[in-house]
């Protein structure tokens, strides 16, 4: 029975990536949902120069559930994210990117496990981001373990359920749901922590410091292998230049968001743990290791090895490289009294 309210909502920022957008839209339309769950679509539309708004008036002359087009002028994702969750009409919002295609079930699932939970706690969902590569992945990316997956917005950590706080993991934004109880308590995306498409070194990290705030608010997340998409990746990002621009710049992006949360998501409270140079002690033993990893990984004609601990060190670099600036920026006129603390 139609209720004229939606049970889910599925939430796309989109950013001059028209012929992609159409492309996941198709996706969605013909995706198999269970009888009875009503739904919606938004898309939001970030200032977008090619034709993503002829798309979608196109899509939504035959679009199976409402399909419908915002306008966010402030540039950055978390700032359109944040106008889509103020106009959707559910509970359940579900986030996933204009480059992907969702499996059948990806929308039940995500709607199970957040509309009536067993456990209250439980206030996001994730899945697996499985992926469309658009040429072969190269021989020096690990395609056994996951460490350096993020670089290219995929994921998979297996078959069984559990719940993401148990392991230390996290969902992508690329793939996630939310209760909107959780935004209405922790509060909406920060904007100064999302991408914006203008080739800053920080990187999107709104979610993962949503994420803390969620935590800290009293809610957990649930990690399902029912709810799947598939992400599309770009020969693009498929080089060593790319990886190592972006593991620098999650250094920074890592640096600037433990100034704002000093307990991380693993559970280290930087408050209390020994600095040196502004930069936690423990992760200059971690370089070390990394440093020594890659030498004998290069000795040993390991190529994916040693480009994993090649780009832990690159980390590493913009970690630091963004607490100096952020010292030097920070710098008392000469004169004035400096405050020391102990390292």
């Amino acid at each position: 029975m139609n209720t004229g309210r939606p049970a889910a909502s599925v939430l796309i920022a989109t950013f001059n990536r028209a012929d992609m957008l159409d492309d996941t839209l198709a996706s969605l339309a013909r995706m198999a949902v269970k009888p009875g769950l009503e739904w919606e679509c938004l898309v939001i539309d970030n200032n977008s120069t090619d034709g993503t708004k002829d798309v979608l008036e196109r899509r939504a002359t035959n679009f199976p559930v409402p399909l419908r087009y915002l306008f966010e002028g402030r540039q950055g994702r978390s700032s359109a994210l944040n106008r889509g969750i103020a106009a959707a009409h559910s509970d359940v919002l579900v986030f996933t990117d204009d480059d992907v295609r969702a499996a059948d079930g990806w929308l039940d699932a995500a709607h199970e496990a957040l509309a009536s939970p067993i456990d209250p706690s439980i206030g996001f969902a994730g899945g697996p981001v499985r992926p469309r590569w658009e040429t072969s992945p190269p021989a020096w990316l690990d395609l056994e373990r996951g460490d350096l997956w993020g670089t290219i917005a995929i994921q998979d950590h297996g078959g069984a359920p559990f719940v993401y706080e148990e392991r230390r993991k996290v969902p992508l934004g690329a793939n996630m749901a939310v209760r909107r109880e959780v935004f209405d308590r922790a509060g909406l995306f920060r904007a100064d922590l999302g991408r914006t498409g203008d080739g800053r070194l920080v990187l999107g990290q709104e979610v993962p410091e949503f994420l803390i705030r969620a935590r800290n608010a009293g809610f957990r997340g649930m990690y399902l292998p029912a709810m799947e998409v598939h992400h599309h990746v770009p020969a693009a990002r498929l080089t060593r230049r790319y990886f190592r621009r972006w593991w620098f710049g999650k250094g920074v992006s890592r640096s600037a968001l433990e100034r704002l949360q000093p307990r991380t998501d693993m559970g280290i409270d930087l408050a209390r743990t020994p600095h040196l140079f502004d930069v936690p002690r423990y992760m200059y033993g971690s370089a070390l290791r990394d440093a020594v990893a890659w030498a004998r990984a290069l000795v040993a004609r390991r190529p994916a090895a040693a480009f994993r601990h090649q780009m832990m060190l690159a980390y590493f670099a913009g970690y630091v490289w963004a607490r100096r600036q952020a010292r030097t920026r920070t710098r008392p006129a000469a004169g004035m009294p400096i405050s020391h603390r102990t390292s």
